[in-house]
């Protein structure tokens, strides 16, 4: 059963999706109209689970379950799956693709490369220690607070920071 983000308890688990472009206000609310519907009947053998999405950056997808009485099974999970394949098929984007790293720019504008382009922007100095970087892999929702938007130096990134 779908419930306001907001309203989502902060332990719900969380699963973070990166589109490798902005999303016109358009794309998102059909993005948003087709997880409404996904969600009202996201179920776990049989069992409604309480969900929710939120969209942030223009770019990034939160998909919540609160498993506090029900835990998603890998049948749940791969039905969620389904549905972002069929919003990767339908706006030609890429959602699932975990190479990707997300940060904020110095003009505060959200910013993707691939793991494997990390170096040049990192020599082009546009990721610096105190760059402000997307954390996919945050596991709950309490999460977004603290554990989510990081510096870089926080992050599997430092490894490049140590001569700096």
């Amino acid at each position: 059963m779908y419930i306001s983000f907001d309203q989502m308890s902060e332990n719900s688990r969380i699963w973070v999706y990166q589109a490798n472009r902005k999303l016109t206000s358009a794309e998102q609310q059909w993005i948003s109209d087709k997880l409404k519907v996904f969600c009202e009947q996201w179920n776990t053998h049989g069992a409604l689970m309480p969900t929710s999405f939120a969209i942030r950056f223009d770019q990034v997808i939160l998909m919540a379950v609160d498993e506090s009485q029900l835990g998603a099974s890998g049948c749940s999970i791969d039905s969620s799956v389904r549905t972002l394949k069929e919003i990767e098929k339908q706006l030609q984007i890429n959602l699932l693709d975990q190479g990707k790293v997300s940060f904020l720019s110095a003009g505060n504008d959200f910013e993707m490369t691939s793991v494997l382009g990390v170096k040049a922007i990192l020599k082009e100095g546009k990721i610096k220690p105190d760059t402000v970087i997307l954390n996919p892999l945050i596991a709950k929702k309490s999460d977004l607070d603290k554990k989510w938007l990081i510096p870089a130096k926080e992050s599997w990134l430092n490894k490049y920071f140590a001569n700096s």
